[in-house]
C-alpha cells in the first residue's frame, strides 16, 4: 500500500475522534475519542518512517503510547472522583473542580 492510503485512514481516525471529543457529554467517551486521535497521530508516525527508511516515527509513537497510558491511568482516576463525589459522569458537571 502507498503511504497515502495509510495517511487517509489516519486523517479519518483523527476527524472521527476530534469530531467525537467536541460533541460527547461523557467523560468516558471523551477519553476514547482522545485515545482515537492519539491512535492516529502513531498511524502517521509508522507510516512515516516505514516510507522514509527509519526508526524515528516508531520512536515517537512508544513515547506517544506511554504518555496515552499514563493519560489514561490519570483519567480513569479523576472519572472515579467525579463519579462518588457528582453521582455523574457528565462533562458539564465536572467543569467547577470544588468539594
Amino acid at each position: 500500500m502507498d503511504i497515502l492510503h495509510y495517511l487517509i485512514l489516519s486523517m479519518l481516525l483523527f476527524i472521527v475522534g476530534a469530531v467525537g471529543f467536541i460533541i460527547k457529554k461523557n467523560i468516558i467517551s471523551v477519553f476514547l475519542c482522545l485515545e482515537l486521535m492519539l491512535n492516529a497521530v502513531n498511524l502517521s508516525f509508522v507510516a512515516f518512517s516505514r516510507q522514509l527508511n527509519q526508526v524515528n516515527g516508531q520512536i515517537f509513537v512508544f513515547f506517544v503510547m506511554v504518555v496515552a497510558a499514563a493519560e489514561a491511568a490519570v483519567g480513569l482516576a479523576i472519572t472515579i472522583v467525579l463519579y462518588r463525589n457528582r453521582n455523574t459522569l457528565n462533562v458539564d458537571d465536572a467543569d467547577v473542580m470544588k468539594w
